[in-house]
């Protein structure tokens, strides 16, 4: 009878330290890939529009390679940008190289979401204030660099963005004085 019960307390232990090792190891499976240092935007080059963060001269700005797993509904900040030619977006989509109208639900997403490309042209549904909406997926949301011209000198993207243009925030009913960030789940569709 000890070594039965010896054996499941065993067991149990074995069990809950694999759990636990595998949550940490997940967790841990997207940490920071390092730093770069802000420089400050030559005259007119960072577009401010939809509250975008121009980088600061000297700031050290956080970068990733990854992002969280992408479950059912994974958790997300939903950002504004404008993917229109002269918008804060910068230049054209990644995915096909062209703009995109502020009026059609288009996304980009941070760097380890976006895969490489992998989720270009897809759809993914992105859910808040109990509604949802499908978006196409167009652009990345550079997690690895920025404060650079070819990012509109705006500092990296946080590893966790959906960053979304009007059509999306408007789908999903919040109010204009809340556009900015936002706590969203979305899923591919």
């Amino acid at each position: 009878m000890k070594n039965s019960s010896m054996g499941t307390s065993l067991l149990v232990l074995l069990v809950f330290a694999t759990l636990t090792y595998c949550s940490d190891a997940r967790l841990q499976s997207c940490q920071p890939s390092g730093k770069i240092r802000g420089i400050k935007p030559p005259p007119g080059q960072c577009n401010p529009e939809n509250d975008s963060d121009c980088c600061k001269q000297g700031k050290m700005y956080t970068t990733y390679k990854c992002s969280p797993p992408v479950m059912g509904n994974t958790k997300a900040v939903l950002t504004l940008n404008s993917f229109q030619k002269g918008g804060d977006g910068g230049g054209p989509s990644e995915c096909d190289n062209q703009y995109h109208s502020d009026d059609t639900p288009v996304v980009a997403l941070s760097t380890g979401w976006y895969s490489g490309g992998d989720r270009c042209l897809n759809y993914i549904t992105i859910s808040a204030n109990d509604k949802s909406v499908k978006a196409k997926v167009v652009d990345e949301c550079d997690s690895t660099m920025g404060c650079d011209d070819e990012h509109d000198y705006q500092p990296p993207c946080p590893n966790n963005i959906v960053d979304a243009s009007k059509a999306v925030w408007e789908a999903l009913g919040i109010p204009e004085g809340d556009w900015g960030e936002y706590d969203i789940t979305w899923s591919d569709a």
